[in-house]
C-alpha cells in the first residue's frame, strides 16, 4: 500500500483517572524522526510509545503529543494534623514573644511543607491506557496516510502514462527526423565540396547518426516507467526507490533533450521533462 508522508490524526479518550488525548502529526523527511512530547507523570511510558510508532512509521518526522486532564476528585488531600498543630504551637510561642503579632493564617500553615500532601495514585491503568490509545491513533494516521497515498499513485500513474506517450510520439518521428538530418548534411557537404567521396560522406553520415541516436535513451525512458508502475504495485514503502527512478528519468530526459534535433523533438523532450518534475514532487511526499 503507497503512503503519503504527511498525516494527521487525533484520538481522545475517557478515563476514570481523566481524559487523555493523543495528537499526531507527520510530515516529509528523508529518514525517520519522532518528537513525543509528555506530560511528567507519563515519561514512563516514552520508550513503548516510542517503539509503536518506529514500528509503523519507517520514514517522515512525526510529532506526537499527549495531553492528560485529570478527573476532579473530593478529598484527594491528606493533611499531617501532627505536624500542622505542632507548626501551630511554634508560630504562638514565637507570637508570644513578639509585640501586636499577624493573626495565623490558614492557607500559609497549610502551605508549610509536608502538612498537605496529596495521596499516591496507581498510574499503571491510565498509563497502560495512554498506550491503548496511541495504537488508535496510530491506526487513524495509517488510515489517512494511504489515502493520501493513493491519491498521489493515482497521480504518479497518470504521468507514467503521458510520459509513454511522448516516448511514443519521438520514437515515431525517429525515421522521419534520422531522414531530415541526413539530407541537411548532404546538402550541405553539396555546397562546400563540388564532388564529394560518397564513402566518406556515408561514413560522417553513420557517425553523425551514432551521436545523435536516442533510441537508448527512449528505451530506458520505458524501461524506468515500467519500473515506477510496478514500485506503485508493492506493498511495501517506495518512497526512497521512487526517488532513484525519478533521478534516473531525469538523466535520460536531459541526454533526449540535449540530442534534439529539431522544434517538435525539442518540444517533446521539453513535456518530458516537465512531467518527471512533476512525478517528483509527488514522490517526495512518500513514505
Amino acid at each position: 500500500m503507497t503512503r503519503s508522508m504527511t498525516g494527521f490524526a487525533r484520538c481522545e479518550r475517557r478515563h476514570e483517572a481523566g481524559v487523555l488525548v493523543w495528537e499526531l502529526r507527520t510530515v516529509n523527511h528523508r529518514y525517520s524522526e519522532i518528537a513525543l512530547r509528555l506530560p511528567e507523570e507519563f515519561r514512563v511510558i516514552e520508550p513503548s510509545a516510542r517503539e509503536l510508532i518506529g514500528a509503523q512509521i519507517v520514514r517522515g518526522k512525526t510529532e506526537a503529543s499527549l495531553r492528560f486532564r485529570p478527573a476532579e476528585a473530593a478529598a484527594t488531600l491528606h493533611v499531617n494534623r501532627g505536624l500542622l498543630a505542632a507548626v501551630v504551637a511554634h508560630a504562638r510561642e514565637l507570637g508570644a514573644s513578639l509585640d501586636n503579632p499577624a493573626p495565623l493564617d490558614p492557607v500559609r500553615l497549610l502551605a508549610w511543607p509536608g502538612v498537605v500532601s496529596e495521596p499516591e495514585r496507581d498510574l499503571a491503568p491510565v498509563h497502560e491506557a495512554a498506550r491503548g490509545l496511541l495504537a488508535d491513533a496510530i491506526r487513524l494516521l495509517g488510515e489517512a496516510r494511504e489515502r493520501e497515498g493513493e491519491r498521489i499513485r493515482a497521480l504518479l500513474r497518470e504521468r507514467c502514462a503521458l510520459l509513454q506517450g511522448w516516448v511514443g510520439v519521438v520514437r515515431a518521428r525517429l525515421p522521419e527526423i534520422q531522414a531530415a538530418l541526413r539530407d541537411r548534411l548532404v546538402k550541405r557537404v553539396a555546397q562546400l565540396v563540388a564532388e564529394p567521396d560518397a564513402s566518406r560522406l556515408e561514413q560522417e553520415l553513420v557517425m553523425l547518426a551514432q551521436r545523435l541516436d536516442v533510441e537508448e535513451e527512449l528505451d530506458r525512458l520505458t524501461v524506468h516507467v515500467a519500473e515506477v508502475e510496478h514500485a506503485l504495485g508493492r506493498d511495501e514503502p517506495v518512497g526512497r526507490r521512487l526517488d532513484f527512478l525519478m533521478q534516473e528519468l531525469n538523466r535520460e530526459a536531459n541526454t533526449l533533450a540535449s540530442k534534439a534535433q529539431d522544434a517538435e523533438m525539442t518540444h517533446s523532450a521539453v513535456e518530458v521533462k516537465v512531467l518527471i518534475e512533476q512525478m517528483r514532487e509527488q514522490v517526495q511526499n512518500l513514505e
